[in-house]
């Protein structure tokens, strides 16, 4: 059954956040989320949230935005649902954190959400999805057709290596220094349908490729093809997915300037007449690899001989191709915001040195809950 499109006219933005909500205390996870959103949901028609949602666990809320224009618009979006989040928590002795994974809590400590849908992935997928503590951020950017959102995805994949390189903030796993910038893209990558997408030809391929996992009954939607970047038809955007979730917002919306800049670079080729350029699959997956253990000291495979180049010369050199068309798409700022980014380090860095210096983990939680609340209330890129 071929799926249709919804082709977005222009490069919109909707970004998805997945929030930790911990015990102010302890700092370990809470699994409040239903009563939360029950309060939350109260006063909107249907009692529910359009803003504020439940995911696989109870420890966590994922807040998203409408169909925005602009990065700062979808900031001030998501911050809005985030305050409503936060003062629900206060009452509770609760607070939320957004990072790729708890740095201590287990899984096998915390309830699953109720519903079918939930039960069925956990039955069917069993361990993978029991232990799928991981918390992550989703960006879309509307794309015109659906045949665009094949080419944009097969090219963007090269790129997904410098999303999860800044992005990184999940070294702690389980009480435990990983040695890895991302922990949470190894944990993920357990899971059927993952990983990095395949290379399609066209919008007929992709939809050839659902028709089969779904009569081989690998999957029931398209809503279960988990990629690091995926085509979505239902709201004619391409969606990446490869980003941990990051502490502050002032980080999420470097990443989403950098996804919109791209998308746009990738549309103003294919209106020239030709296609983006696709690096070798092995080039992606040794780069992806390369990302998540090093994060931001990763050397980056640049040609198919083998040529490599530091992944922060890799984003200047990136920064400064797509500033024109940051520029014209109001996203300079939080563009150049990844060079700060690449320079200071990305989460997983200054947690480390946090504890490096001394500081517990329960205690670092609390930091991480500070940082957010703080840019919340006024962007800080010191």
């Amino acid at each position: 059954m071929a799926i249709e499109f919804a082709a977005s006219p222009r490069p919109t933005l909707g970004i998805e956040v997945e929030l930790q909500l911990v015990d102010v205390e302890k700092g370990s996870l809470l699994c409040i989320a239903p009563e939360v959103l029950a309060e939350l949901s109260a006063a909107h028609p249907g009692g529910e949230h359009p803003k504020a949602k439940p995911e696989l666990f109870q420890c966590t809320i994922e807040v998203i935005t409408g169909v925005c224009e602009t990065v700062a618009q979808a900031r001030d979006d998501l911050a809005e649902t985030m305050l409503e989040v936060q003062e629900a928590l206060e009452s509770r002795g609760a607070g939320f954190i957004a990072t790729g994974h708890h740095p201590f809590t287990p899984w096998y400590e915390l309830d699953l959400t109720d519903g079918e849908r939930y039960q069925r992935l956990v039955d069917r997928i069993a361990w993978p999805a029991r232990q799928l503590t991981t918390h992550g951020v989703h960006v879309h950017v509307g794309v015109r057709s659906g045949e665009k959102a094949v080419a944009t995805v097969n090219a963007l994949s090269g790129y997904l290596p410098v999303f999860l390189a800044l992005s990184s903030s999940s070294p702690y796993w389980h009480g435990q220094d990983t040695g890895m910038a991302s922990i949470r893209t190894k944990v993920f990558e357990a899971m059927p349908t993952t990983g990095l997408p395949p290379e399609l030809g066209s919008w007929a391929e992709f939809n050839d490729f659902l028709d089969t996992l779904i009569n081989a009954g690998t999957i029931d939607s398209v809503r279960e093809v988990w990629w690091d970047i995926r085509p979505h038809p239902g709201y004619g955007t391409v969606e990446l997915r490869m980003c941990d979730a990051m502490p502050t917002l002032w980080e999420t919306c470097a990443m989403a300037a950098l996804a919109q800049c791209l998308v746009q670079s990738f549309d103003d080729v294919m209106d020239a007449g030709e296609t983006p350029p696709v690096s070798r699959v092995w080039v992606r997956r040794e780069n992806k690899w390369r990302a998540a253990r090093y994060g931001v000291d990763a050397d980056l495979v640049v040609d198919d001989s083998g040529r490599t180049q530091p992944l922060r010369a890799v984003v200047a050199e990136l920064v400064a191709d797509l500033m024109p068309i940051a520029e014209r798409l109001d996203c300079a700022s939080e563009l150049s915001d990844l060079n700060v980014i690449a320079e200071r380090g990305p989460s997983y860095v200054r947690q480390r040195r946090l504890v490096d210096e001394g500081l517990g983990l329960d205690e670092l939680v609390g930091t991480l809950r500070e940082e957010m609340l703080a840019d919340l209330a006024e962007p800080d890129r010191a």
